[in-house]
């Protein structure tokens, strides 16, 4: 399993938002990639999701769906309907895991759907393969 950052790719620079109601989940992912040097940042809701991506774009976000108030469908759905936004890499993390939820996160936009409980190598795997075609991405645009 490939979970190495291409050459060349400033890590330091990068940003990740991970956004989950449960602080414990929190901890989790931030130690499952804690062998990263990017900033992670956090949100604990939808609308804070939103607040902090307004305030400042990230590289990535990972994403819970079942949150009060604003879910994480609604927050795909307001984030792919901005063209500041529409580009941002999306990673669902969460317990929802019928057919039908995976479902309706790819056609939202979802890049990548993973299911809790989270496997920590399958986590690591999904955000280096997003940043990875992020970078390759710009480099194309020039």
């Amino acid at each position: 399993m490939n979970n190495l950052i291409t050459p060349g790719i400033d890590v330091d620079s990068l940003s990740v938002l991970v956004v989950d109601d449960v602080p414990l989940n929190i901890l989790l992912i931030k130690k499952m990639l804690s062998q990263y040097t990017f900033e992670i940042r956090t949100a604990n809701g939808g609308q804070a999701a939103l607040d902090a991506i307004a305030q400042r774009k990230p590289d990535l976000l990972l994403l819970d769906l079942m949150m009060p108030g604003i879910d994480g469908f609604e927050v795909i759905r307001r984030l792919r309907s901005s063209d500041d936004t529409k580009d941002l890499p999306i990673i669902i993390l969460s317990a929802l895991n019928s057919e039908q939820d995976i479902s309706k996160g790819f056609q939202l936009g979802a890049n990548d759907f993973i299911n809790k409980p989270i496997i920590m190598e399958k986590l690591i795997n999904s955000v280096t393969t997003q940043i990875n075609l992020q970078e390759a991405k710009r480099k194309l645009q020039g």
